[in-house]
Order: C-alpha cells, then sequence, then structure tokens
C-alpha cells in the first residue's frame, strides 16, 4: 500500500460545492443495498451502519437504492419510500448521520426489468436472461405516473431529514432501460430518436426540482459505459449530462455497465480505479461536478484519479463495508485501512442469496452492535492461538483488541496460511492487501507473534485459553497410481515447488480447482481493457469492441466428480467471470467423472457412462480438504480449555470469509464484554 505522506494538500481531502451542500471533502460512499433495508428492526441497524461511516470520514453518503413504487422493488417486499408515514423510519436514519457530523442523500431506484417478481415493467416488454419474469410494458399513463411517483419519492425523503437524492439512471435499470434502442422499442415520444428517449429522465429531474426547491441535492447517476450492444453513444451520453445540467442536477455519478453485460466491472481482476478515463471524457462537458467510481479501494488511488484530472469527486462503496473510518485513517495512519480486496463473496453473493450483505474482510460490516469495537473484556486472559490463517490472525487480532493478551504461534516464516498461495493468482493480488493489515494490526494490538514455532502441549497448557487455527490438509486421491511423482498436490503448484509441464489435469472444481486453473493458464497478455473487449476511445456504441483472446501456454482439463455445471458452486457474483476465462483460454471442462487409474501418463475416466483415456503431463490434485488440528485431543485430555476455529474445526465449505467471522465470533465468545 502506497503511503500517503502529507493531506494538507491532496485534492481528494478538500471540501467541495455540491449544489447547496458543502461537503468536507471529496470521497461519496456509493450506494450499497445491504438487506438490512428489509429486515426486521433493519432501519435500527442501518443508523448505525452509516453513522459509523459518517463518523469515519465519508464526505457523503448514499443509501441503498430504494424504489418508488412497488412495481420498481427489485424482490417481492422490496424497500419503497412511497408514504409519508414511512418518514419515522428514515428519520433514525438521517439522525444517526446527521449526529456524525455527516450527510447523506437517498437512492431512488426503480429495477424496470430487473426487478425479480411478476408485477414487473419496462419501457418496452423484453426480458432480460438475469430474470425469469418478462416485463409489461409501460403505457402512456404508466409512464406519467411514474414520472410523479419519482417525484413524491424526492419529496418525502427530504421531509424525512435527507440532505438530497441520488436517481439511479444506470447499470441498466428502469432509466437506463428507456435510454437505449436495446431495451426501447417505443413508437410514442418516449422512443424511436435519442431526444424522445432522454425525455423520461429529463421529466423525472424537472418533476423533482419542482417538488423539491433548490436547496435539496440531485446526483444523477448516468451510465456512462453500458458494455452492451445497441447501448447508448458517447454523443448521446454527453447530450444527456448537459440536459440534465440544465434541469438541475448539482452532480453527476458515472455508472459502469449492465447488470447482464458479460464484462467484469468491480470484480479483483478490474484494475483499481480503471474506469476513470470514461469520467475524465465527460470532464469540461459539464459545469457541475463529476463522481468517478469503480475500483476505487484506497484513497490513495482516488487522489491519483482527482490528480489526473479524472473527476471532481470520487465514489467508494465496498471500501466502507470493509473499513468504515477508511477516510480517517488514511490521514493518518494508513496501514491500519482495512481494505476492500473486490471479492464480492460476502457482499453482492449475500444480497443475491437473500441475505444481509457483510464483509470478508470485515464480519462487522452490517452487524455493529453485535460485535462493538469499543467493548472490552472484563476480564483480561491469557490466549494462545495456533496458526496465523485467516482464522487465526482474525481471532488473535480481535481476542487482543478486547484487552486480552494473545500470543500467536506460526510454523512457517511469515503470517498468512493460505491467503500466501492465494495471493500468488492472477487477478488476486489484493490479498496482499489484507496481509499487510493484519501484520499492522497484530502489532498494534501487541500480539506477541512467534513465527518459526511449532506449538507443543506442554508449551499451551499455560494459558487461559487455546483457539487452534491450523487450518487444512489436502483430502488424499486414491486411485490406481495416485501414488507417483507425476501426480502434484496444489499447495506445491502454488508455492512454486513444482513447475508442471505442458498437459495438466485438474482433479477438483472447486474454489482451489479454479485457482490453479487460472495460475496455470496464466501468460502475459495485452491488458484487461483488450482481453474483455473494452472500447477505451468510447467511439463504440455502448463501448463494446472484439476481446483479444489469451493463448494458455498449458492444455488444461478441469475434472468434477459431480454432475451439472463445472464450477457451479462459485460465488454467483464472480464465478462466471471464472468459468468465462477459462473456457476463452480453451480449458476443457468434465463432470459427473468416476476416476479409473492414472498409469503411464495418461488418466482412465469414465464420463457420461464412456470410458476414456487422456494423456497428461501432469495431475494436480485439488480434490477437497480435511481438518488438521492434531493438537486438540492431546489438550482435551489435559484438561486444557481449547477450541478449533476455521478449517481445524470443519473443512466443508471452508473460504476466508467463514474462517475470519469464526476467529471474530470466537474472541468475543470468550469475553464478558461491556
Amino acid at each position: 500500500m502506497t503511503t500517503l505522506n502529507s493531506t494538507t494538500d491532496l485534492q481528494v481531502f478538500q471540501p467541495i460545492q455540491l449544489g447547496p451542500l458543502l461537503l468536507p471533502n471529496r470521497i461519496l460512499m456509493g450506494s450499497m443495498h445491504t438487506g438490512l433495508e428489509e429486515a426486521k428492526d433493519g432501519f435500527n441497524a442501518l443508523a448505525q451502519f452509516y453513522g459509523e461511516r459518517a463518523k469515519g470520514g465519508a464526505g457523503l453518503i448514499v443509501t441503498g437504492g430504494i424504489s418508488p413504487n412497488r412495481r420498481g422493488v427489485l424482490k417481492p417486499g422490496g424497500a419503497k419510500l412511497t408514504a409519508r408515514r414511512q418518514i419515522r423510519k428514515h428519520r433514525i436514519i438521517t439522525d444517526a448521520v446527521h449526529a456524525n457530523g455527516g450527510k447523506i442523500c437517498l437512492q431512488i431506484l426503480h429495477g424496470g426489468r430487473y426487478s425479480y417478481h411478476p408485477f414487473n415493467v419496462a419501457p418496452s416488454s423484453i426480458k432480460t436472461a438475469i430474470n425469469r419474469f418478462k416485463p409489461s410494458g409501460l403505457s402512456m399513463r404508466g409512464v406519467k405516473k411514474t414520472v410523479r411517483q419519482y417525484a413524491k419519492c424526492a419529496a418525502i425523503a427530504k421531509e424525512a431529514g435527507y440532505d438530497g437524492i441520488e436517481i439511479m439512471g444506470s447499470e441498466g435499470y428502469l432509466i437506463n432501460q428507456f435510454l437505449v434502442t436495446a431495451t426501447n422499442k417505443r413508437k410514442d415520444q418516449y422512443g424511436g430518436s435519442f431526444e424522445n428517449r432522454m425525455r423520461f429522465p429529463i421529466e423525472i429531474i424537472r418533476c423533482i426540482r419542482e417538488r423539491v426547491g433548490a436547496e435539496f441535492a440531485i446526483i444523477f447517476r448516468l451510465s456512462m459505459l453500458d458494455l452492451i450492444q445497441e447501448g447508448s453513444s458517447w454523443d448521446e451520453i454527453q447530450s444527456l449530462a448537459q440536459a440534465l445540467e440544465r434541469e438541475g442536477v448539482d452532480a453527476i455519478n458515472t455508472g459502469i455497465g449492465w447488470h447482464e453485460a458479460r464484462i467484469p466491472t468491480i470484480a479483483t481482476l478490474v484494475p483499481r480505479g480503471g474506469f476513470a478515463f470514461v469520467t475524465k471524457k465527460l470532464m469540461g462537458h459539464v459545469g457541475i461536478p463529476l463522481i468517478t467510481t469503480n475500483r476505487f479501494n484506497t484513497i490513495d488511488a482516488c487522489e491519483k484519479a482527482l490528480q489526473s484530472g479524472c473527476a471532481d469527486m470520487v465514489s467508494m462503496a465496498r471500501p466502507f463495508l470493509a473499513d468504515p473510518e477508511i477516510v480517517n485513517k488514511s490521514k493518518t495512519k494508513p496501514n491500519s485501512v482495512n481494505t476492500c480486496i473486490g471479492c464480492n463473496q460476502a457482499c453482492l453473493d449475500h444480497i443475491f442469496q437473500n441475505k444481509i450483505a457483510t464483509c470478508l474482510v470485515n464480519p462487522r460490516a452490517s452487524h455493529e452492535s453485535k460485535w462493538p469495537l469499543q467493548a472490552k473484556a472484563t476480564k483480561a486472559r491469557s490466549v494462545a492461538v495456533v496458526g496465523s490463517g485467516p482464522a487465526g490472525l482474525s481471532a488473535a487480532i480481535e481476542a487482543a483488541r478486547l484487552g486480552h493478551k494473545v500470543t500467536l504461534f506460526e510454523s512457517a516464516a511469515e503470517i498468512g496460511g493460505q491467503f500466501n498461495m492465494a495471493k500468488r493468482i492472477p487477478g488476486k493480488d489484493e490479498f496482499h492487501e489484507t496481509l499487510r493489515y493484519f501484520d499492522f494490526m497484530l502489532t498494534h494490538f501487541n500480539v506477541n507473534l512467534q513465527l518459526n514455532t511449532e506449538a507443543d502441549v506442554n508449551s499451551l497448557l499455560n494459558f487461559d485459553h487455546i483457539m487452534l487455527a491450523t487450518g487444512v490438509k489436502p483430502r488424499a486421491w486414491n486411485i490406481a497410481g495416485s501414488e507417483t511423482a507425476e501426480v502434484l498436490s496444489y499447495i506445491d503448484v502454488l508455492k512454486g515447488n513444482v513447475e508442471p509441464g505442458k498437459r495438466v489435469a485438474i482433479i477438483g472444481a472447486g474454489g482451489i480447482g479454479f485457482d490453479v486453473a487460472e495460475y496455470l493458464t496464466h501468460t502475459k497478455h495485452p491488458g484487461f481493457f483488450e482481453e474483455w473487449g473494452i472500447d477505451q476511445s468510447l467511439s463504440s456504441r455502448g463501448g463494446l469492441h472484439r476481446p483479444e483472446r489469451m493463448k494458455s501456454p498449458r492444455s488444461i482439463h478441469v475434472f468434477q466428480r459431480s454432475a451439472g455445471k463445472v464450477g457451479g458452486k462459485l460465488g454467483k457474483t464472480t464465478g462466471w467471470i471464472h468459468r468465462l476465462q477459462l473456457k476463452n483460454k480453451g480449458v476443457i471442462t468434465h463432470s459427473g467423472v468416476q476416476y479409473l487409474a492414472f498409469e503411464n501418463g495418461k488418466l482412465d475416466f469414465i464420463e457420461s457412462g464412456e470410458t476414456h483415456s487422456l494423456a497428461f503431463d501432469h495431475v494436480v490434485v485439488c480434490a477437497g480438504q480435511i481438518s488438521f488440528a492434531p493438537l486438540h485431543s492431546q489438550l482435551e485430555a489435559k484438561g486444557a480449555t481449547v477450541e478449533r476455529i476455521g478449517g481445524a474445526l470443519d473443512a466443508r465449505k471452508l473460504d476466508a470469509q467463514r474462517a475470519i467471522r469464526e476467529g471474530l465470533e470466537a474472541a468475543y465468545s470468550i469475553s464478558d464484554w461491556k
């Protein structure tokens, strides 16, 4: 992480006028739907969630998307603001933000054909591939009514104490659907020419401004890069931006990519601040502040974008999940920032599973009252943590934060456990940031770190409480020939201890199998934008051009015992990226496989009832993991107070998210705290 040496002259910390709002800095906490909007007692939890981020230095906060009517909610029972009786609940949020010195805008979002229910509507009755419900085309009367409902929602938001609103006009939601011919086939005054297609958002802004007056901020999130066929041209985007300014919009936020676009826009493999060039192209063509966004996860990256003239402000969403104090910490102790790694595993994946969004590296997010940062144990204990993988690091830091005296034992020469393999995977180098954070916090909380040290029973008996976070070991692959030298462990491959040949079979198609496949197929390529077919000149409609495919240096086959889609259990919002990457590199997948033997360089197996034999130089085994806690039974026999966490407790469905959360839970479970 780059250290900010001085904050006095940094643009990111300079105030800015956004319409009627004087903001203390140029960092916008972007919109994130957490699921608390629909949860029981969710508004009290949201108040604490947003309050902490206001206290942590966010210049302006934008809420998760709230629909202006019933048809626009993203799912049945989804959040909407349609009546004054709802003001009381929203006041809980706005009061909490204002009490902590912050300002907050309500995002108004109508899902259009993305709304996952049978009553959804759109400009035209065209179904999207990511929703099983086909929308009804809005009638002329329905369009006019929807415009009025946007304005009513904004007026209620003003009464509820919000400092302004953000109109979601990007990412393929309703307003965006009106703007492009791919989804707007109307023959009336809202279809056809671009002047007609942009009539809907213009009327919305005009109606809102009439209802709320001049002293209420309006931000418009404009799709500047659709990444779909028949998307907007740059001339259309610029024309709409200028029209929005004339109608009284106070700032324009950048939207990148529709949800149905098959191009990554916020995943880890996207370069930091990689889409800032889009906002920069609009700079100077409007006189109101422009906000750039997508994959900014450090204040340093934000500052670079501002200094290079890409925007007037920068929006970060998930980084505020990872660390609510990212702004304030970056002024004085940037190495104490818990950096977002862009994994999506606990935030977006949770939302799509109808769970509360949180954060892999910060399980407190959305659960602030459950594990208060200010809590202290009423009685300090001596605690031993064995193993410095994700679970052990989390447990050690949180136990020390609570006031316990913690010793962390690690047999290796560095902390991190399997994170040290994950960070070697192309596109996952953000794990370096997580390890940097953990390393800093161990020192900050005076954890006694014992590297190159094998903990033994006798030394551990001196502690009041013992946490075993010794992790997992690979599951054995037992077929004829599996003991030959050509059969490799994924650990040896990812640590660089061995160099597989040109023809490789990967046994197992879980997360580790896909990581190994990406590691072995990686080669120097022209760059992210070329690989994914993104037109950086923005001269093509929708911002698309022909992608440049990378050729793998190896012939790779990935095998899966279970039937069904290979890699089907990967994360919902990122799994498609990993599957598509390997497909584009020519990786061949097999499912429903029964292994017979690996002899004389050939793997014999049954697939779809037929026997096959394929030649490979090496086989890499990623066939799962088993728990590894060799000291547990011995310590229990001695009467020690001992528990297992992470992979040492249960190797099934283990990931870093679960490991870090279990470490946090373990620290609080041994503490009577106040």
